[in-house]
């Protein structure tokens, strides 16, 4: 996952709400969203290569969505996969806050990381690349309001975060927020719902930031371009997914639209979990 905006306890339907853009080798063998072949009760897409996951919920109140951290001065050899934190935490039964005490020793050993977890009470951010000062693992809970998590410190001011926390924003304070999406016939949200066909269009947004707007992350200044809007366009490596999560006090609402080499769509998941089902 590479862009993520998120309003928590800001809402008055949603006690969380998330949309997010999974940029990735196209050829990187991925499942689409669906039940976990381990655990039913759990959700989301899964990386075949390593077996872990970028963004996945449970029916039992959790949520685990984890980003990279792109530092092109530093290469990253770390043996362990970041997504594999996403598939355990949904999974397991530990406080957010109690799991990422967990990763303080270990955390190296991992691929650099921003992790975001949702424990149905709790929702914490933790990251084991942190800004200078900060040490070798930070955490802290989220405060409440509308942020974003991308491929740099929490809430960095970069072009495609505040489009995508624009966007989220703009359909919050609408009136199309107030009320439950259009259904399918199973109970699961439809993308055809104005406002969540909204969130997606702007989530596909391939807009190039100007220069003088452009994080430095080390990678150079073509590559920073080629990665500066919501949705990554190309052919070899680009947006795999968009997702949105909505979750009330009854249940996560999931939407998954897949995307292939040149934005060519590539269908799409959509599901209702009950919470305590």
């Amino acid at each position: 996952m590479c862009l993520i905006a998120l309003a928590w306890q800001h809402h008055p339907r949603y006690r969380l709400a998330l949309i997010a853009n999974r940029d990735e080798a196209h050829a990187r063998p991925t499942a689409p969203a669906g039940a976990d072949p381990e655990d039913p009760q759990v959700f989301g897409g899964r990386d075949l290569s390593q077996g872990g996951s970028w963004l996945m919920v449970s029916a039992r109140g959790r949520l685990a969505a984890v980003t990279n951290v792109r530092d092109g001065r530093q290469l990253e050899t770390a043996p362990r996969s970041r997504g594999a934190l996403v598939r355990e935490f949904v999974r397991g039964s530990m406080s957010a806050e109690q799991y990422l005490e967990t990763l303080r020793a270990p955390a190296a050993q991992f691929g650099r990381f921003n992790l975001l977890l949702w424990d149905g009470a709790q929702l914490r951010f933790g990251s084991n690349h942190p800004p200078a000062g900060h040490g070798p693992f930070q955490t802290f809970a989220v405060a409440a309001g509308v942020h974003a998590m991308t491929n740099g410190a929490f809430d960095a001011a970069w072009p495609k975060s505040g489009l995508a926390t624009r966007a989220l924003s703009a359909w919050l304070d609408s009136p199309a927020s107030r009320q439950p999406p259009l259904r399918g016939d199973d109970g699961a949200p439809s993308s055809a719902d104005p406002g969540l066909a909204m969130l997606l269009a702007a989530m596909a947004d391939t807009t190039i930031a100007p220069d003088e707007a452009l994080p430095d992350t080390g990678v150079g200044l073509e590559l920073e371009r080629l990665l500066s809007p919501p949705f990554v366009l190309g052919d070899t490596y680009g947006t795999r997914c968009s997702t949105i999560v909505l979750i009330d006090a009854d249940g996560i609402d999931f939407i998954e639209r897949r995307y292939g080499p040149g934005g060519a769509h590539g269908g799409e998941s959509a599901v209702r979990l009950r919470i305590g089902t």
